[in-house]
């Protein structure tokens, strides 16, 4: 799974990489944690991309109570077109998460060390994740929320985790953009060459926020 990541790159720069033509300034995080509000990108009505914020952790249109969205923060690239949670979303609503990085943790002699991956060349990158706009039938709360694409992990990442989220370049994120279901295959087995590196506990705590948290505490490895 993936349940911390980090965006600092400029968010409006980083959008228009991604086709959007007008955004807003993004606060720089380190250590975003599910049920926040992350930077998004979708298709508007009119169908060209804008940047927002959407809450980690999907909301299913039909849902009775907003909090099924806590433990909604990834799908599962395998099922994700039959889940009944995700399947609509799938067809009709999918998005770009803006990232710099993400955190996976791997227990070594008992204790769960966290790791930071990131692109090879150190470029922000973009998630595939599925977006969904709830209505509660009953006052005006409404939430816009989303999902992340996770797969199973490749050679580089899998001695961390068994897992990984489905990391987008420019290319393959306009082929997610556009519905293309084998960019999925795709970039499971051909991902994005990355980087890691074994950084402090403190990310742990999800109220611990800045750049000391991506530092490395130990040499990083290239795939």
């Amino acid at each position: 799974m993936c349940g911390r990541f980090a965006f600092y790159s400029p968010g409006e720069a980083t959008a228009a990489l991604f086709g959007v033509n007008t955004a807003f300034a993004v606060e720089p995080r380190y250590n975003i944690a599910p049920t926040q509000n992350i930077a998004a990108i979708r298709q508007d009505e009119s169908g060209e991309r804008e940047l927002t914020m959407l809450r980690w952790g999907l909301v299913p249109s039909w849902a009775k109570d907003p909090a099924i969205g806590n433990r909604m923060i990834n799908a599962r690239a395998e099922t994700v077109a039959e889940k009944p949670s995700y399947r609509a979303a799938f067809r009709k609503r999918r998005c770009l998460v803006l990232a710099d990085g993400f955190y996976e943790w791997h227990t070594e002699a008992g204790s769960k060390i966290p790791y930071y991956f990131s692109m090879a060349n150190a470029a922000p990158f973009a998630f595939a994740g599925l977006w969904e706009a709830w209505q509660s039938k009953t006052s005006d709360d409404s939430v816009q929320s989303t999902t992340l694409i996770t797969t199973a992990a490749n050679d580089f990442v899998l001695p961390v985790h068994h897992r990984m989220p489905l990391v987008l370049d420019i290319a393959s994120a306009d082929r997610w953009m556009a519905g293309d279901d084998e960019v999925i295959e795709d970039i499971t087995k051909n991902a994005p060459r990355m980087r890691v590196w074994p950084v402090d506990r403190r990310v742990n705590n999800a109220r611990n926020e800045g750049a000391e948290l991506i530092e490395a505490v130990a040499d990083a490895r290239e795939s």
